[in-house]
């Protein structure tokens, strides 16, 4: 049975397929999701952190695995941990699952969510985890994971190119209504003209890099969070030499290149 409610392409890889079905079908993560949209938008008055954005973000950080190993950049888990029989199809559903349960620490609170995060995640990594590996494997598959959720704040510097990957696709979730930077709900700001410039954010192979992120804009405005905020993970996101980034600019029916950059 094909249950694939986000639409996450599986192309071929079985496991990934039981781990979405198990993440779907699992009425105490989806609860989890539910209280973090609760306490994100209803009682701080930010963004969008609950299932929408989740999902987002597990499509965006697995294409970006898929294109480096495309060229040959294998996932830190196959690099590490290969002896162990593990590989880079393994390492996408570290990076589904660090993605879909990184912001679940919001149902208790906004403050540390990446660390009470872990400690919420690690039961549930373990349930669903239980019947698609052995108990080697199926421990470092956990703890890569927590590492995932642990390291997608800006304060934290990952170790491996998957929470590297899922850091910066974190970000990436920024298209028109659902920035990634915290403002109050009705307030006129920064913040909230930055939220309504992005038009759409498309990951691509890189020409000079091998991951390219092209951000349209219609709204200067959107440079906010399109530079800052995407510049600040990048930065500290450990992966920052695979990514080129091109910011465009929509006006009067025509787009132009507003900026471009690459990180070292």
């Amino acid at each position: 049975m094909d249950i694939n409610i986000f639409n996450l392409p599986i192309e071929g890889n079985q496991k990934l397929q039981k781990l979405v079905a198990a993440l779907e079908t699992e009425k105490d993560i989806q609860t989890l999701l539910t209280m973090s949209d609760v306490t994100a938008i209803n009682r701080l008055g930010y963004n969008d952190h609950g299932p929408t954005h989740v999902k987002i973000t597990s499509n965006s950080a697995l294409l970006m695995l898929r294109i480096l190993k495309e060229q040959e950049i294998h996932s830190s888990l196959q690099k590490d941990y290969g002896s162990f029989g593990l590989a880079d199809e393994d390492a996408e559903l570290v990076v589904v699952l660090g993605s879909y349960l990184h912001d679940i620490g919001h149902a208790i609170h906004r403050s540390g969510h990446e660390l009470i995060g872990t400690l919420l995640a690690k039961p549930f990594i373990e349930h669903i985890l239980d019947d698609l590996y052995v108990s080697e494997q199926k421990t470092i598959m956990v703890f890569e994971t927590l590492h995932v959720i642990y390291s997608h704040e800006p304060n934290i510097v990952p170790l491996t190119i998957e929470a590297g990957i899922v850091k910066v696709a974190d970000a990436l979730d920024m298209e028109k209504g659902r920035a990634r930077v915290p403002y109050a709900a009705g307030s006129v700001s920064i913040h909230s003209l930055s939220a309504l410039g992005i038009e759409n954010v498309e990951i691509n192979k890189g020409t000079d890099r091998p991951l390219k992120i092209k951000i349209h804009m219609s709204n200067t405005a959107g440079i906010f969070q399109a530079d800052d905020l995407l510049g600040e993970k990048l930065k500290t996101s450990g992966v920052a030499k695979y990514f080129e980034v091109e910011i465009y600019l929509l006006k009067d029916g025509k787009e132009s290149l507003l900026k471009s950059y690459a990180l070292e």
